[in-house]
């Protein structure tokens, strides 16, 4: 690939999504966008460089942006951010919001949504402590393709063996053919939307929790601190904020703190 074509792709993502690729990552880049020259009947990423500059087709854009973005997710992953929602962040919102009864939990860059269908499995499980309660789930990522991947919540035996209990896959599950299917119970407890990190979050309202786990690290520092600022906003003052074990806000964001005792958990600073 040339270097000015490396560059330009570089650029355009960084600006459509955040995404930061360094020169040892333009391997990745040709295997991926490949796929998408193929799709549009180019020949190659030449083609592809000189289409983005001249036509600057939206529908084009957007295939160059989803096959570029990471969409890595499983059931339960890592497992203890969700022991941490059972033993320390739900006993925390049942608590403080038992006037309202009312809470609201954000999967940001949700990907094929486990994680927030995770969420509904589990908070499903908690049964009588939240009867009475309106609980809200929404899912959103920049892909449209993943979105309604999560919509659907169709998933394949790979996906459900990783790190879904047998016990909930039986409970929660039917196969349909070779994949298996979430119940609409389940399904309908969660909203997906389309939705770009880098644009304006208040339209999405205000949240008791926000999960924006492993997605910081594919971004530069000020895009980091643009996404966490804005996130801020969207969390009144005992809100909490998950990351991945890999990030922080600290060096980037004033607006939060790391919650004590609790890894991977940040509220706002006073």
């Amino acid at each position: 690939m040339k270097v000015e074509d490396f560059d330009m792709f570089c650029t355009l993502l960084r600006q459509r999504s955040g995404l930061v690729l360094t020169p040892d990552k333009a391997y990745l880049l040709e295997s991926r966008l490949m796929p998408v020259a193929r799709k549009w009947s180019m020949k190659g990423l030449d083609e592809l460089a000189s289409a983005v500059r001249t036509k600057r087709d939206e529908t084009l854009l957007r295939d160059i942006t989803e096959a570029m973005t990471t969409n890595e997710s499983s059931f339960f992953r890592d497992q203890k951010p969700f022991d941490q929602f059972k033993a320390v962040v739900l006993p925390h919102l049942l608590a403080n919001r038992a006037a309202k009864k009312t809470i609201r939990i954000w999967s940001a860059a949700c990907s094929s949504g486990q994680e927030a269908y995770s969420l509904a499995m589990m908070l499903n499980e908690e049964g009588p402590k939240l009867a009475g309660w309106r609980i809200e789930i929404i899912g959103t990522d920049l892909s449209g393709e993943m979105v309604n991947k999560a919509r659907a919540g169709l998933y394949t035996q790979f996906e459900v063996q990783r790190g879904l209990p047998i016990t909930m896959l039986v409970k929660y599950f039917k196969q349909v053919g070779d994949k298996w299917q979430l119940n609409d119970d389940i399904r309908q407890k969660v909203q997906y939307k389309e939705y770009n990190l880098l644009t304006d979050l208040t339209p999405l309202g205000q949240f008791d929790v926000i999960f924006c786990r492993n997605v910081l690290i594919y971004f530069d520092q000020p895009t980091k601190g643009k996404v966490l600022e804005s996130m801020a906003k969207l969390l009144p003052p005992d809100g909490i904020l998950y990351l991945g074990g890999a990030e922080t806000v600290l060096g980037i964001t004033e607006k939060f703190k790391p919650m004590e005792g609790q890894r991977g958990l940040y509220i706002l600073a006073k």
